[in-house]
């Protein structure tokens, strides 16, 4: 059974209806590629779809959002601290699953015509990461299987990248082997229950 969770403010019945905003429940367990998607059937549907598109694998792809939002579809950056206690701005625009900021998302939006995209989307933010894996892949030269330097790259921009930005970053290089060693165990994980999942999708039960 596929879980969502809706917000409803206190509006008139009708307006209900037009700005209530349902998304996706956070799977249980985020650590098993198989449990997330087992919990949130259509999400396998949506990366093979993305990964068929842009040729990113869907280890690599779902590795990066468990980094970025723990599939968590509103997970924003935590605010900064004004006087240590008093909550300010929030330090970038990134929102989503995907951790997507305002200029990049608007970049996919353009190259790709889904203009009504959204970052809160699971469909719309994998194909988001597919899409930005495969500009790293033609812009910065990386195989679409290195996780470790697609991370890097996802993290430090196509520009930052080339520049060689991460580079006196170790807390970031840190992240990015860790992303990569999730990348793995979902791909050794996934190897155990993909055939069932494309059975579903196919129909075949």
């Amino acid at each position: 059974m596929n879980y969502r969770v809706c917000r409803i403010g206190v509006v008139p019945l009708i307006a209900v209806f037009l700005l209530t905003g349902c998304t996706a429940k956070q799977p249980q367990n985020i650590d098993d590629i198989c449990a997330v998607f087992d919990q949130q059937k259509s999400w396998y549907r949506a990366a093979g779809k993305s990964a068929r598109r842009w040729g990113a694998p869907i280890p690599v792809m779902l590795a990066i959002i468990h980094q970025e939002s723990s599939f968590k579809a509103r997970a924003k950056p935590p605010r900064k601290k004004i006087l240590w206690i008093i909550p300010g701005p929030r330090p970038a625009s990134a929102k989503g699953y995907a951790q997507a900021i305002d200029g990049t998302w608007n970049m996919y939006k353009k190259a790709t015509g889904r203009w009504a995209a959204d970052r809160n989307s699971f469909k719309d933010a994998v194909d988001f990461i597919g899409w930005y894996i495969d500009q790293s892949s033609k812009r910065n030269r990386i195989a679409k299987d290195d996780t470790y330097n697609l991370y890097l790259s996802y993290h430090e921009g196509h520009g930052g990248f080339a520049k060689g930005t991460y580079r006196n970053k170790q807390w970031l290089k840190n992240v990015a082997s860790k992303v990569a060693a999730r990348s793995n165990s979902y791909s050794q994980q996934l190897s155990k229950c993909e055939k069932k999942h494309k059975k579903r999708f196919f129909g075949l039960f």
